[in-house]
């Protein structure tokens, strides 16, 4: 049995945030995720969750600039300040909205010659969210992200997520795998995902290249859901694609999957 979330900062835009609870509803999921959920109040959120029986399973702390191109919060030396604000300010959304995963982005280095220290100062940060949430019962989490979409992005592959879950070796720690930016970087995300489930938090997914729904790429998605049923994955699968269309017009790969 797959569990799917609708990402609400991707789908559903043809509303307003707030009104994205009840289109995710009314289209046949039971749960949502939220890249940034910071521009509504928890209170707010919290209310269309309870109205509309929703669970929220993950959202990210707060990337700074991440998105304008910038090198966001976790990894710059100089921000660690400001990532431990936004640490913060997850906590308070955390404590009413109890997600099961909290997502920390890792960031780019514009600057190579940093790599190691922005590596470095990830590694720290990452222990800090994880000694913060873990007292939460949530799951810390952290991706790979592509480095022709996001350049500089300091974690961009399969063996990179390895390594650091390696070198941190805490139990509470885990992969958010996203097949669209992994297949992006030519990884082999249906291997990797059978050998490797239990190190896996939460997935993610748009077909490639375009990161559309699927059907609009070259991913197999019949073959792809297959392979995760069989994995051993029990969590979370997240939609997380930009619709060729509206949202609902892209919705046929979730009727095999949709509750009745």
């Amino acid at each position: 049995m797959l569990n799917f979330t609708a990402n609400l900062s991707l789908l559903f835009t043809e509303v307003a945030l707030i009104d994205r609870f009840k289109a995710a509803k009314q289209a046949g999921f039971n749960a949502v995720e939220i890249q940034f959920p910071y521009e509504l109040s928890a209170a707010a959120i919290k209310g269309k969750l309870d109205e509309y029986d929703l669970k929220l399973v993950l959202f990210n702390v707060d990337a700074a600039d991440l998105l304008q191109g910038g090198e966001g919060l976790a990894c710059v030396p100089e921000k660690c300040d400001q990532f431990r604000r936004a640490v913060a300010q997850t906590v308070e959304y955390a404590e009413l909205l109890k997600p099961e995963a909290i997502n920390v982005l890792p960031g780019r280095c514009l600057d190579k010659s940093r790599l190691e220290h922005y590596l470095g100062t990830f590694k720290e940060n990452l222990c800090f969210a994880i000694e913060t949430f873990s007292p939460l019962g949530i799951k810390t989490v952290f991706e790979a992200v592509n480095t022709h979409d996001m350049p500089g992005f300091i974690v961009h592959s399969e063996s990179q997520m390895l390594s650091v879950l390696a070198q941190l070796n805490r139990p509470e720690l885990f992969m958010q795998y996203d097949i669209y930016h992994m297949q992006m970087m030519g990884e082999e995300p249906e291997k990797f995902i059978a050998e490797h489930a239990d190190k896996i938090g939460h997935i993610q997914f748009a077909d490639c290249p375009g990161r559309g729904q699927p059907g609009t790429g070259r991913i197999d998605f019949d073959r792809m859901f297959s392979v995760i049923e069989k994995s051993g994955y029990s969590g979370w699968i997240g939609a997380e694609y930009k619709p060729v269309g509206t949202t609902l017009e892209s919705l046929d790969w979730l009727t095999p999957y949709a509750s009745t």
